[in-house]
């Protein structure tokens, strides 16, 4: 199965659900990310259509009409606009028919959420100093915003309204990495309330999943390294523990409160069950409802920038996005009690018996650190051990998962094996470990690398026909991989990575610089390590093939460090290839530059390690 037919794959993704049970879904049948509705139906409903623009674009329902907020950038530049749209129109095919919520492109804007009467939604926006992420409700009758936080920041949505509409959730970044604080605003009082407030450490704490008027349930990560459920009363000033496991925890309600999805993070793939919240006496305790089916070892989608799962009434169902190494994402629909979920969408997509399973493995690294990876082998046998492709994801305060990627299935088929790891510094592991790689210990997370290296003969793989492949971080990772371990790497793949981590600092949005020198480090204080762990200024060493994939509207990692890479190369004449898409930004979203860079990747790769 070649890279270009798996890359022909179409996925769905649970964006809503309203309360007469149809479902808001975002689909590339397009070849870029648009809505549908779904009105029913089981084992691949019908899919409405409900627009068909150029850009990829996402949505909720606006409560209690027919209408949605639909959210929307240009060219992959990420200064994302709010707009509503009619839902029993016709497709939806110019951008300018839409009703424009904030019509103020220079500047970004995210919806947080929409209040349970669909009168009044809630969004972060930098337009006060580009910078700055202040939250904002919008009056929908008068389009009137006002301004409820304005404390500083990169704000994230949480899991926005309570149900009586009184309580608004945001996230406040404290000053390290991974470190996030709970804030609700009283729309009542007006008062900014920090109840599981975390001066003295670095801890995440989620969107609260709201039980009663004042009592919710959270994932939070404070005083420990995995992330717990934790119930707080807003009365009573009380946080207790009501639920740990040995992985990380997250969850979401029903909008009755009477069902709580728990989802635990093992290893990469997703374990859910429902409970029952339970209040007596002020005290919060989780009846267990049973596992909840799922198609396969997996994902449920609902974190790392994810929709979350919605839960119908009392736990009856739960409608949720899935994926897998064998299967792209769909919508599938589980009730309570019943053995096997159903899909309720029928994305075209490969056969999953023609694809690779992985196996997960753990290397020890230089420090003896275990370092966690997904394994991939061809399927057919070779004469003499495989070429071995290490593809790294980004973030770094991200995860490899167990979830359909076309690049690791296509390089397979290809004959090569692929080897997917969670260097230090990624999450899903605990706070520790996500922590390993802050600011000048950096290296470190390269140095998993070369662990991994030493250990391909071991596991029957060509140390000598061995390459990175990688996105974003991972293609700093890629970059970094070729410069400090030059002898260990065959070829590379850099896709919109960091080739310097001093002008990317310089360089990135405004509103990124603040954000990214938490992990990285800070252009005042930490510039010497900066420069001495940015692959560019190592460039004479670097002698691996590269070919280089970039958006030209990158707000995050600034085309120009793919364009000063490729001139290094160019002056010292090392074989690289440079690919840059006008219409895209951080990352490859329209479906036809995929088609075209991502089969010339694999390509190039095979020639250089000997599959051509």
């Amino acid at each position: 199965m070649e890279v270009r037919e798996l890359l022909e794959s179409r996925c769905a993704r649970a964006l809503d659900e309203d309360e007469h049970g149809r479902v808001l879904v975002a689909s590339d049948l397009t070849g870029t990310l648009q809505l549908y509705e779904l009105e029913g139906g089981r084992d691949g409903g019908a899919l409405r259509p409900l627009t068909d623009l150029a850009e990829p674009v996402s949505g909720r329902y606006l409560s209690g009409t027919r209408r949605a907020v639909v959210q929307m950038d240009a060219g992959g530049d990420e200064r994302h606009q709010l707009y509503l749209i009619e839902l029993d129109e016709p497709p939806l095919r110019d951008a300018a028919a839409m009703t424009p919520l904030t019509a103020d492109p220079a500047h970004v804007h995210a919806l947080i959420g929409v209040r349970g009467d669909g009168g009044e939604i809630a969004l972060t926006s930098n337009r006060r100093n580009g910078v700055d992420f202040d939250v904002e409700v919008l009056d929908l009758a008068t389009l009137e915003r006002r301004t409820v936080y304005d404390g500083g920041g990169w704000t994230q949505p949480a899991s926005g309204y309570s149900p009586s509409g009184r309580w608004l959730s945001f996230l406040v970044p404290g000053d390290a990495p991974l470190d996030h604080e709970l804030c609700l605003a009283d729309r009542v009082t007006g008062e900014i309330v920090r109840p599981l407030a975390h001066p003295d450490e670095a801890a995440h704490v989620g969107g609260p999943c709201w039980i009663g008027e004042h009592t919710f349930i959270v994932a939070s990560n404070v005083g420990r390294d995995l992330a717990a459920l934790v119930a707080h009363d807003l009365g009573r000033h009380t946080s207790e523990t009501v639920l740990e496991a040995d992985h990380d925890l997250d969850c979401f309600v029903s909008a009755d409160g009477r069902a709580l999805l728990v989802v635990a993070n093992a290893g990469g793939a997703s374990q859910a069950a429902l409970h029952e919240p339970r209040i007596v006496e002020g005290a919060v305790s989780l009846a267990a409802l049973g596992p909840l089916a799922l198609p396969a070892r997996g994902v449920i989608a609902g974190s790392l920038m994810t929709p979350a799962p919605r839960v119908g009434a009392g736990g009856a169902h739960v409608t949720f996005t899935f994926s897998s190494p064998c299967h792209p994402g769909d919508v599938w629909r589980a009730a309570r009690g019943q053995a096997r979920p159903w899909r309720l969408t029928a994305s075209p997509g490969p056969d999953p018996a023609a694809l690779a399973v992985p196996t997960t493995e753990s290397v020890a690294s230089f420090d003896g650190e275990p370092v966690p990876l997904f394994a991939f082998r061809p399927a057919a046998p070779a004469e003499r051990p495989p070429p071995v492709v290490l593809v790294v994801h980004g973030g770094p305060e991200s995860q490899a998962l167990l979830t359909f990627n076309p690049i690791v299935q296509g390089l397979v088929a290809r004959g090569f094996a692929v080897l997917v790891p969670n260097v230090r510094g990624s999450v899903g592991y605990g706070r520790r470990y996500a922590g390993l790689d802050d600011t000048v210990r950096r290296l470190d997370s390269v140095a998993d690398l070369a662990a991994i290296h030493e250990w391909l003969p071991s596991a029957g793989l060509d140390p000598r026909r061995a390459a990175l492949f990688g996105g974003s971080y991972g293609g700093y990772m890629v970059l970094a991989g070729v410069a400090f371990q030059p002898e260990r790497w065959a070829a590379g793949v850099d896709i919109v990575g960091i080739s310097d981590l001093v002008t990317f600092l310089e360089n990135t949005s405004g509103y990124r610089r603040a954000h990214r020198e938490r992990e990285y480090g800070s252009l005042r204080e930490d510039r010497a390590f900066l420069e001495r762990a940015s692959p560019l200024r190592r460039a004479d060493e670097i002698r691996a093939p590269l070919f280089i994939i970039h958006g030209a509207n990158d707000p995050r990692v600034p085309v120009s460090e793919a364009r000063q890479l490729a001139a290094s190369l160019e002056r010292r004449g090392v074989d690289h290839e440079l690919v840059v898409y006008e219409d895209e930004g951080h990352g490859l979203a329209k479906l036809r530059n995929r088609l075209d860079a991502y089969p010339r990747a694999v390509e190039f790769l095979a020639a250089r390690l000997g599959l051509a």
